[in-house]
């Protein structure tokens, strides 16, 4: 009678049985078999083309790669048990798996958004702040950072492995809400409110810089205008970052006139930078593709185009402006996926601390977070051209030898013995 007792308690310690969730479940599996194959797929695609595609190889794709990376730990090991446990609506892995579970789930949601505040900052830096920029995202600097994102999330979430069981409201493993108190409390503060708060605050600040290096395109547009007549030379170049050094001067001066100076400075300002810019340009010194610490530039990181073909004088600068806010929109719309996606979970959490919200409201939430792994490369391969043509190459060679099998395979059908 006590063993049967004690099996008893431990098949009830890891249930989350309930009349009200049984029809749910098979949405919920549904759900999360979508979630594994696709994010599975498109995240090791992400891969696989930073991987193979030099013209991808730029350092805010180094970023990407990493949230992919931090995504693909969460689809091919953890969504996959997720299932099990909602198919079966108990926990089948035992408590060790539980806890390994609870600490791999909350290192891949720490990285990634580790991951989205680098990405905020960078680009953040790279429009007011190049110097600080290239030495910070430099090659040594993106191991540094990568490897102290895993390394942060690591240690902040190692130490809650004894608090980590199965919550049956969402039929997964989770930090327990109570005993990991205060530590949990403020883990969730500081990433989830502080962390994804200073993203936000960081492409408002992008928002606002691109506004004014637009009006100020726009503002001395004629006096652009006349100075491109002049014969340039072709020692203007393109940097990782796919600003056009004479260009960004040029903008630089005018955004920084925009500030600092009135009207009637600003302009003589940017017409003096503006021939500078030529005499420069006509110079057999290299110095003229140097970017000066202080640049502002409207320009956009480093993208295939930008970097093989240089951009005629006549849309060089709206062309990288455009392709800057292209990257950076992408960029925030991943952002703003992450929020919504944790949003509702965190605030259903706050709102019911006695759990009296109905389980299957619990389960929701909880499985609209699952989207978050998979949609980023659904939104790479619509927002950008680069990963697009890459994700399709990396395709027609996976499809290619199914296609030769049928080919080879279709005269044999078509062949008759008595023709």
């Amino acid at each position: 009678m006590l063993m049967n007792h004690t099996n008893h308690t431990e098949d009830d310690l890891f249930s989350c049985y309930g009349p009200s969730v049984v029809g749910y479940r098979y949405f919920a599996v549904l759900w999360g078999c979508l979630v594994t194959i696709t994010g599975t797929v498109g995240n090791l695609m992400t891969i696989l083309a930073f991987a193979l595609d030099p013209r991808l190889r730029t350092r805010f794709n180094v970023l990407i790669v990493n949230l992919a990376s931090a995504d693909l730990l969460y689809c091919t090991i953890l969504q996959p048990i997720s299932v099990d446990s909602y198919l079966h609506l108990r926990w089948r892995s035992g408590q060790l798996w539980c806890s390994i579970f609870g600490l791999l789930l909350f290192l891949s949601n720490s990285v990634s958004i580790i991951t989205l505040c680098m990405v905020a900052v960078g680009r953040y830096l790279l429009v007011t702040k190049r110097a600080v920029f290239d030495r910070v995202f430099s090659n040594r600097g993106l191991i540094s950072l990568l490897i102290s994102a895993w390394a942060l999330g690591l240690a902040s979430f190692g130490p809650l492995w004894p608090v980590y069981v199965f919550v049956p409201q969402v039929c997964t493993c989770s930090f327990h809400r109570t005993r990991g108190r205060p530590y949990s409390t403020i883990l969730l503060f500081f990433y989830f409110f502080v962390g994804l708060g200073c993203v936000g605050v960081f492409y408002l600040l992008i928002y606002k810089r691109v506004q004014i290096a637009s009006q100020a395109l726009l503002r001395y547009r004629p006096s652009r205008r006349s100075s491109r007549r002049k014969p340039a030379s072709s020692a203007q170049g393109t940097d990782d970052s796919g600003v056009e050094s004479g260009m960004t001067k040029t903008c630089s001066c005018e955004m920084s006139s925009q500030v600092d100076l009135d009207k009637n400075t600003d302009e003589i300002t940017c017409e003096k930078s503006s021939e500078s810019v030529q005499r420069s340009a006509m110079a057999p010194s290299s110095s003229a593709i140097k970017s000066p610490p202080d640049i502002v530039p409207a320009a956009p990181l480093s993208t295939p185009a930008s970097t093989t073909a240089a951009p005629s004088p006549h849309s060089g600068t709206s062309g990288d402006d455009d392709e800057f806010k292209r990257v950076t929109r992408m960029c925030f719309t991943v952002f703003l996926c992450f929020v919504f996606c944790f949003v509702p979970f965190l605030l259903l959490n706050i709102a019911d601390k006695h759990n009296r919200a109905p389980q299957v409201l619990h389960m929701f939430c909880a499985n609209l977070t699952w989207l978050n792994s998979c949609i980023n490369p659904v939104l790479y391969a619509v927002m950008n051209r680069q990963f697009r043509q890459a994700y399709h190459v990396l395709l027609n060679r996976a499809v290619a030898p199914f296609s030769c099998l049928w080919s080879w395979w279709s005269p044999l059908r078509s062949y008759s013995p008595g023709a």
